[in-house]
């Protein structure tokens, strides 16, 4: 589904216009298409329908409550790497019970939190994680199920910043070191050994490091399913790639599911799947004003109101996003855009063709809606943009603008300081 199309040269979110929607609530705006959101669930959902998989939404790619929402009533769960994310996916309506947690960090809190909650399972990256959760279930007398992380060194050939699947990477243990790792935690109260977990990174442009990986895994998921009666998950994880660029390929669905789906039939475990990008990356874009048109000899510059702090990923991963005008042109100009941050790594695009925009003119950033707002911060006391979400011909503010007062909500000047 494209959920940003243009009609009678206005940019839509499906029925609603984008230039109406920054005139009623301001830019940066983030908006994000419920459609879009729900046709790429069904459209993975149906392509793995033959090992009718739990899918886990990544809360770490779009954390925004109503998208949560959206993909609750799909009937998902959720995969998230902090306390503060479980927090957000039980409130915005996900049971605990289809939450796993993810992340290298667990702290003893999260970990108490996660167990009280009666999530379905930790994803444990390492040895002593496995004591701690060991620790903390005994203490709470509740269970603590797992599912051990294994590296299978495969490179999936994406941003070095983005992979987590080689053996160089901070994530899980190796292959090598995995059963070892199984052995220990048979060895401890309190710990219940639920499955396997895996992932290799994103985003992934084909099907070939999962079936690469499946085949140096499946071999360990036999031995260990014969050895423990609780084994009986295995999550391949998510970095399904989208097309961020015009004519570039989306992922082929049909491909991953013929190689992938018999190896996992032939596994005999549930399948676990944990999207973030696939669904939310071109559900969104990021609507900003041009405030100048600068120009000097070498190229022209227009400067928006957006900036690093709202979109950081075209400086962090020298992502590519497209930039269209709102109000369609069929004028040109060569250069860079970028936002007021005091930095010179604070653009959105370099060296670019890009539309001729004049100042106070709309443009947005597409395939905006994953690893935008989630990883936006407060740099140079820049409020974070509103979010709104669009249903067809109808809209709202799901998150509402940052103020000034919000930027030191929690702040005190001790009185000695005078």
């Amino acid at each position: 589904m494209n959920a940003f199309e243009y009609r009678n040269g206005v940019l839509h979110a499906e029925g609603v216009s984008v230039e109406d929607l920054a005139l009623r609530h301001g830019t940066p705006l983030y908006v994000y298409s419920r459609g879009h959101l729900e046709a790429q669930f069904r459209a993975l959902s149906g392509a793995l329908a033959d090992v009718a998989p739990q899918v886990f939404f990544a809360v770490k790619a779009n954390s925004s409550a109503a998208v949560i929402r959206v993909m609750a009533r799909l009937g998902a769960g959720a995969d998230v790497v902090s306390g503060g994310e479980l927090f957000r996916a039980v409130r915005a309506g996900i049971e605990p019970g289809r939450v796993v947690f993810a992340g290298v960090g667990k702290t003893a809190a999260e970990i108490d939190h996660a167990i009280g909650q009666g999530i379905q399972y930790f994803t444990v990256e390492s040895e002593p994680e496995i004591e701690r959760i060991s620790a903390c279930a005994a203490r709470l007398g509740r269970p603590g199920r797992i599912a051990l992380r294994v590296n299978p060194d495969v490179d999936p050939k994406t941003h070095k910043y983005t992979s987590t699947g080689k053996k160089e990477n901070k994530f899980g243990v190796d292959l090598e070191r995995a059963e070892k790792a199984y052995d220990l935690a048979a060895s401890l109260p309190g710990i219940e050994i639920a499955g396997l977990h895996m992932h290799l990174g994103s985003p992934l442009a084909d099907e070939t490091p999962y079936v690469e990986a499946l085949d140096k895994v499946a071999p360990l998921c036999a031995r260990l399913r014969g050895r423990f009666a609780s084994f009986r998950h295995l999550d391949i994880g998510g970095g399904y790639g989208i097309p961020y660029r015009p004519g570039q390929k989306p992922f082929d669905l049909s491909a991953f599911a013929a190689a992938v789906v018999p190896r996992l039939k032939a596994t005999g475990l549930r399948v676990g799947i944990e999207p973030g990008r696939f669904f939310t990356g071109n559900a969104g874009i990021l609507v900003t004003t041009v405030q100048y048109v600068k120009e000097n000899p070498f190229r022209k510059f227009l400067i928006v109101d957006a900036a690093m702090n709202d979109l950081i990923r075209p400086p962090l991963y020298q992502a590519h996003h497209e930039i269209v005008a709102v109000r369609a042109t069929e004028g040109t100009v060569f250069g860079d855009v970028v936002g007021p941050v005091c930095e010179s790594g604070d653009f959105l695009a370099q060296e670019r063709t890009l539309p001729a925009v004049p100042a106070g003119g709309l443009l947005a950033v597409l395939s905006a809606g994953a690893y935008g707002m989630v990883m936006a911060s407060n740099y140079n006391s820049r409020g974070r943009a509103a979010e709104v979400l669009v249903d067809g011909a109808r809209s709202a503010v799901v998150r509402e603008r940052e103020t000034w007062d919000d930027l030191v909500r929690g702040e005190s000047i001790p009185e000695w300081l005078g």
